[in-house]
């Protein structure tokens, strides 16, 4: 019984994420739902005690995480450097391989710290127009930003700001950079058989005789971009664009890069016994964890730099929209923080259910590798929750404290074990009815039954990647 109701509890979550309602509200519920049919008496308590206090301490260390990443996307759209970091991939790997070009600036907007839905947003005027110039499907529009922003450079590559690489530093005291090696095999297999899917699906295309806007004659073609409203001027590739602000372009990308690994080296030396309130006479409020919060801290730091320095790229379009964009990008980040707060409060109650002892001791049992372990638990309830940080919250926050007793049991490091799950958190959250999934079908106009199966195909490469980067670090050792 206590097994049927976490799994009833779960279900319920999966099935109104998937139905379009707000987690914020329903999350609490569901978790509420699965305390009463377990003992009424501890609802209150519950609620109060641990969903608040789980949910409170999300927010309190990663939501300034979500809102300079939310800021900073909206200024790289507003200020044109999306635009010109486009042109600039165009002319390198050409406007017919329009599928690499599209990856490509997925990656380095979100390898940089574009929040990934701000990614969709960006992006998708420069995928439509490349993939009708070049007479490639629209329907793969999904499958290639899907490979670009919500795969190798969200948890893979070191560095990434991403908060699905941020969130396991808390727990196993690492930093962005944990596991180097492991991360870039990881985000070299993801890519190489994405563009290898992508590809063999155009060329499919094609071979049949399907264009941008389906099977047709070119007249229909012309009357449906008219209808489509698609901006032939966004990416044109014989415009002559000054080549030193192409260049620019990409220094706020960079600084947030270099700021990280700055910041993460220098944070620990300027507080090298870390910092006590008491010595300032604050003995309130304890004294600060340094491990915790150097990769946050970091983070922050680097993206204000990357803010600084998009601004200064072009003041005049900024300052053009700024009040409107700030409140979009505000809006943004908090209901990104809330609902990845709420899932985490909704794993906090469910871990402390005598039922998810029952799962726990039943996955601990069948995988009994830890680096497997959290790769299938994380992987299980990201999928549930249709959220890699929402599900990778509720593994970290049942497991986590295990997690790290047994990579020290085990001798695997700690980087290790944050790569792992990070990465596991990106495997099977992208089912339909992840929120991102969403947002990026209702962005390009297409629907599930057209686009999902490309999704889906990113979604089970992410999840392998998982495992191979286990088995490679299990056969090599190698960090």
């Amino acid at each position: 019984m206590d097994l049927l109701v976490i799994i009833l509890a779960l279900g319920l979550l999966m099935l109104i994420a998937y139905r379009g309602f707000s987690v914020i509200l329903f999350a609490p519920l569901c978790a509420l739902l699965a305390v009463i049919l377990t003992e009424p008496n501890y609802a209150l308590p519950f609620f109060s005690s641990i969903f608040m206090e789980k949910m409170v301490g999300f927010i309190k260390q990663y939501f300034p995480v979500f809102l300079l990443g939310a800021v900073f996307g909206k200024l790289v759209e507003m200020s044109g450097v999306a635009d010109s970091i486009a042109k600039t991939i165009v002319k390198i790997v050409g406007a017919k391989r329009a599928i690499l070009a599209i990856v490509l600036m997925c990656a380095i907007l979100t390898y940089s710290g574009v929040s990934l839905f701000v990614v969709a947003f960006a992006v998708y005027p420069f995928a439509a127009n490349l993939f009708r110039q070049a007479n490639i499907p629209k329907r793969l529009i999904p499958g290639a930003l899907a490979l670009g922003s919500l795969s190798f450079t969200m948890d893979a590559m070191p560095g990434t700001p991403q908060i699905q690489n941020v969130i396991p530093t808390t727990v196993f005291k690492t930093d962005i950079y944990a596991a180097p090696t492991l991360g870039i095999i990881g985000a070299i297999f993801v890519f190489v058989l994405g563009m290898i899917y992508l590809e063999s699906r155009r060329k499919k295309a094609q071979a049949a005789g399907e264009g941008y806007f389906g099977f047709g004659d070119a007249s229909g073609e012309i009357a449906a971009a008219a209808a489509e409203k698609i901006d032939t001027s966004v990416v044109d590739t014989n415009a002559s664009v000054s080549g030193l602000r192409q260049v620019l372009a990409f220094v706020p990308l960079i600084l947030v890069g270099v700021g990280n690994k700055f910041f993460t080296v220098f944070i620990p030396k300027w507080y090298p016994n870390g910092f006590d309130f008491s010595k300032i006479g604050l003995k309130e409020f304890g004294a600060v964890d340094l491990s915790k919060v150097t990769g946050i801290w970091s983070v922050e730091l680097a993206l204000l730099l990357g803010i600084a320095a998009t601004v200064a790229y072009n003041w005049k379009a900024v300052a053009a929209g700024f009040q409107a964009g700030m409140n979009a990008s505000i809006g943004g980040a908090l209901l990104a923080a809330m609902n990845t707060g709420s899932e985490y409060g909704f794993g906090g109650v469910i871990s402390a259910l005598p039922g998810f002892g029952v799962v726990r001791d039943h996955i601990s049992h069948t995988f009994t590798n830890p680096l497997v372990n959290s790769a299938v638990t994380t992987n299980v309830l990201a999928g549930i929750t249709g959220s890699a940080s929402g599900g990778m919250g509720i593994a970290l926050s049942a497991m986590g404290e295990k997690y790290m007793q047994d990579a020290l049991q085990y001798n695997i490091p700690p980087e290790v074990m944050h790569r792992v799950v990070a990465m596991a958190s990106g495997g099977m959250d992208s089912l339909p009815h992840n929120g991102a999934v969403i947002t990026l079908l209702a962005v390009t106009g297409l629907t599930h039954k057209q686009s999902y199966r490309d999704i889906f195909a990113v979604t089970v490469i992410k999840t392998l990647a998982s495992f191979f980067v286990i088995g490679v670090y299990s056969l090599t050792g190698i960090v």
